[in-house]
């Protein structure tokens, strides 16, 4: 580099972006050991001009394509099935067991905050620190989500705003991101030695805490699920110009994964409150829901107590099962870290990968379902499995053979996956148009091509 820094001051600068730049769980920073192929002598007087694009070539010299083009086939993935879902409904979410193309999309941007935080936090100088801004970036995502999911904006056909805090729902996908990007951050952090990584198993004795931490999730997850009592419940749902009508659900059980009498749910009323949970859950396209189903249609004569009752699919005891994913990827950027030949990381990678698959389908089949909105031990390892198969394709496309001519539009939507996120799965940017009409509310550019109607 021309004029530029010794290899020492680039790799400091890298680290010091990598560290620093973790703006949110959809979009977290990386970079490998830049200026590792670097020559050049210091310059003491350059100017602030010349500091700034250095660090910015620093940053991008060892940068991982891989990650931004995952993290970009997430972000497409989320579109196409947002918008091609209703037209459909099998590529929509599972209305209850089983897995579609759209339940990937949670788990894959899980497994990636969890691989790009090995680079953030590959090197702590300060740990004290570190935790601090974890917690603050976790904060500023975790408020973000109640403003876009909590019930602020409206939606589409509703140009109010404002959402009651006795009805605000306080969970969504950006809180349970933050709260599985806080986590896992933490034990980066906290939970590791400082042994030299040689070989794999040498690899797990340094992060074992780690993996230790997962299995205690886990067995806590399977305990809940399975362990409590569910008993009777109800709940009421408003009725235009009468009073409210309540439902009663019978339940009376333990260990019931179905709609009505899971413990998720129950964990959920108790903690949370009924009032502040989704109250559009992907049951109500079941069979027993919806004359349509999969799609949504008319209740049937005889449905069943709990299809119109809330239920938060990001819920917390589910949300623990998330941070699982999230340390999953964690370890799937370790390998990246300690190992630098292609043929060990994809080994290391693919190996874990069918293992995961192999253990999900095992225990789909004797019982324990894969399911969204439990995210059941079987989806986590379905899902992880099929994260890591994925990230292992598009790194020996990308980063292995170079053809990132081909992924430059998604490498682009990896990049910027959080504001993507917001303007468009959040609706912002259809509300923001709508929000311009002539003459009536109506009259404007969404109802003309038939958005939202």
């Amino acid at each position: 580099m021309e004029g530029g820094y010794t290899s020492r001051e680039l790799e400091s600068t890298a680290k010091k972006l990598s560290d620093e730049d973790v703006a949110s769980a959809l979009v977290v920073s990386h970079g490998e050991d830049a200026g590792a192929d670097t020559s050049g002598v210091g310059c003491a007087g350059c100017s602030m001009q010349k500091k700034q694009r250095d660090k910015k070539l620093a940053s991008q010299q060892g940068r991982l394509v891989s990650l931004d083009v995952f993290r970009g086939v997430t972000v497409a993935l989320m579109i196409f099935v947002d918008d091609a879902g209703g037209l459909f409904p099998a590529i929509n979410h599972s209305p209850w067991n089983g897995v579609t193309l759209a339940d990937f999309v949670m788990p894959f941007f899980l497994f990636i905050v969890g691989v790009a935080l090995a680079f953030a936090y590959k090197r702590v100088s300060d740990r004290g620190v570190a935790t601090r801004k974890a917690i603050l970036r976790a904060l500023k995502l975790l408020v973000l989500g109640l403003v876009l999911q909590g019930g602020y904006f409206h939606g589409l056909n509703n140009l109010t705003y404002g959402v009651d805090i006795l009805n605000i729902r306080w969970m969504g996908v950006l809180q349970r991101i933050a709260f599985a990007y806080l986590l896992t951050a933490v034990c980066e952090i906290w939970v590791r030695n400082d042994e030299d990584v040689d070989s794999g198993l040498s690899l797990l004795r340094k992060y074992r805490l780690q993996l230790l931490v997962a299995l205690l999730l886990s067995a806590t997850y399977i305990a809940l699920l399975y362990g409590l009592y569910v008993p009777d419940w109800e709940y009421q749902i408003p009725s235009e110009g009468l009073s409210p009508k309540t439902f009663q659900v019978k339940c009376g059980v333990r260990g019931d994964t179905g709609p009505g009498c899971n413990a998720v749910g129950m964990i959920d009323r108790k903690v949370l409150g009924i009032e502040h949970l989704y109250r559009r859950p992907v049951y109500v396209r079941t069979g027993q829901c919806s004359v349509n189903s999969p799609d949504y249609g008319p209740l049937p004569p005889d449905s069943p107590g709990w299809c119109q009752a809330p239920f938060d699919p990001e819920g917390l005891l589910s949300s623990a099962m998330a941070i699982v994913t999230c340390l999953i990827g964690l370890q799937f950027g370790h390998v990246i870290v300690h190992f630098k030949d292609h043929k060990d990381r994809i080994l290391r990678w693919m190996m874990p990968s069918f293992c995961m698959l192999a253990v999900a389908f095992s225990m789909d089949f004797f019982g324990m379902h894969m399911n969204k909105a439990l995210y059941s031990l079987s989806y986590t390892c379905a899902t992880a499995g099929a994260a890591g198969i994925l990230f292992t394709g598009i790194y020996v496309l990308v980063d292995v053979y170079g053809y990132r001519r081909p992924t430059l539009v998604v490498e682009w939507m990896g990049t910027h996956a959080l504001m993507i996120y917001v303007l468009l799965a959040c609706n912002i940017f259809p509300v923001l148009i709508q929000g311009f009409y002539w003459g009536d509310p109506k009259n404007n550019i969404l109802h003309l091509v038939r958005i939202g109607v």
